[in-house]
């Protein structure tokens, strides 16, 4: 029997080959996840900042030109503050469901639900809408949409009255 064990050898082991088609593809695997976090990112670029908006007085003839066309900013008025609704140009600028309220006094529209351009005041140099006959639901709506831009739109500016005495001041101090 000690014959047969010493003729029987163990089998040689044999040399597998390194480049199997699953070696290879894991190879460039490899090689993929290290191009992508090795290489170079593009420098990021933060968009231009919008020029600084100074608070200032507006009368009706001064906020009419805002109102989006000839690449000019959306302003519009609630209740004598002047919100910049520009990045919602898309609803109050040229073409916009709300387009008849930019560059005007919107109290009232605003108040009734009515985009008519019978609620905007015709009359430019007229005093401006003091909203005393609107009725408690009309006041409460108003203030709903004052506090919607509040919170969505930048206050701007402050409307008066053509001829007022904040106009005049705001006349002399641009000047």
């Amino acid at each position: 029997m000690a014959d047969s064990d010493a003729s029987i050898q163990p089998p040689a082991a044999e040399a597998l080959p390194v480049f199997t088609p699953i070696n290879l593809i894991l190879l460039s695997l490899l090689g993929f996840i290290i191009f992508t976090r090795l290489r170079p990112k593009p420098p990021v670029v933060l968009p231009k900042a919008p020029p600084p908006t100074v608070f200032r007085v507006f009368t009706p003839p001064e906020l009419l030109p805002y109102n989006g066309t000839n690449n000019m900013p959306v302003y519009l008025a609630v209740r004598g503050k002047i919100f910049d609704v520009t990045p919602g140009r898309n609803f109050y600028g040229p073409g916009g469901p709300y387009e008849n309220f930019a560059g005007r006094d919107a109290s009232r529209g605003l108040a009734c639900g009515s985009f008519d351009e019978s609620m905007l005041t015709e009359d430019l140099q007229a005093p401006l809408d003091t909203l005393e006959d609107l009725g408690r639901d009309e006041i409460e709506a108003l203030q709903g949409w004052e506090e919607r831009f509040s919170d969505k739109y930048l206050v701007i500016g402050e409307l008066v009255p053509v001829g007022s005495e904040k106009a005049a001041k705001a006349k002399e101090s641009q000047a």
